[in-house]
């Protein structure tokens, strides 16, 4: 369920390798990592079940789409299989749906063509409850795979509230994806629990060591 996250600015290449390494060792779902960092992710997790995921018009959502769109394409190019897009919520905000879904359809086109799979992050702490629904609607009617509630750098992350609110309003076919806030095994089970398919994390020794120790004691819930 991990999509490991080696996003913060300041981190240096050594640090984007020991992050691919601890990915490799404990086999998570993905490394989302910074556009930069791509082609070496790529090149360290080759021959793994990691896939290699990046952020898309990180962190505020306010590019250009042809920016988004040109940004795509190059972390296709260098190995991305995973398309971490932040919605441009602003926009949203402002009430032009129409810009909002063009946005995240030229970025989806374009992954679906290259057979990968977009996550539309909305920043939640920015949103009311009726936007959220709405970033989910245009989200599902644009292509999403996944929609998201956060990139981990607004100001606030994950909700349960949220992701129930989420999977009431999308379809089946599009997954949920959690992230901010999350450094718990307990946490974790809490949003599976509540209908998230996927978690973005920095601390995922630290779950997935609980987690291994709570199967060979018999009490993973």
């Amino acid at each position: 369920m991990i999509d490991h996250s080696l996003l913060r600015p300041e981190m240096t290449e050594a640090m984007i390798i020991s992050g691919c390494e601890l990915a490799k060792a404990y086999d998570t779902a993905s490394v989302c990592v910074r556009p930069c960092d791509v082609a070496l992710a790529s090149r360290l997790l080759k021959g793994s079940q990691v896939l290699v995921g990046t952020v898309i018009g990180f962190p505020h959502g306010t590019h250009h789409t042809a920016t988004k769109v040109f940004e795509a394409q190059q972390a296709l190019d260098d190995g991305a299989a995973e398309l971490d897009m932040v919605m441009n919520y602003s926009r949203l905000l402002s009430g032009d749906t129409a810009a909002v879904a063009a946005d995240i359809k030229a970025v989806t086109d374009l992954a679906h063509q290259r057979q990968a799979i977009v996550k539309v992050i909305f920043e939640n702490c920015y949103l009311s409850h009726e936007q959220i629904i709405k970033a989910c609607e245009i989200s599902e009617s644009a292509g999403a795979d996944y929609v998201k509630t956060s990139t981990g750098f607004g100001t606030g992350g994950a909700k349960l509230d949220d992701i129930k609110l989420m999977r009431q309003t999308c379809g089946s076919q599009v997954k949920i994806k959690a992230a901010g806030g999350i450094r718990s095994l307990d946490s974790l089970l809490a949003f599976r629990q509540a209908g998230t398919d996927r978690i973005g994390a920095t601390a995922t020794a630290v779950i997935l060591d609980e987690a291994k120790k709570r199967e060979s004691e018999k009490t993973l819930l």
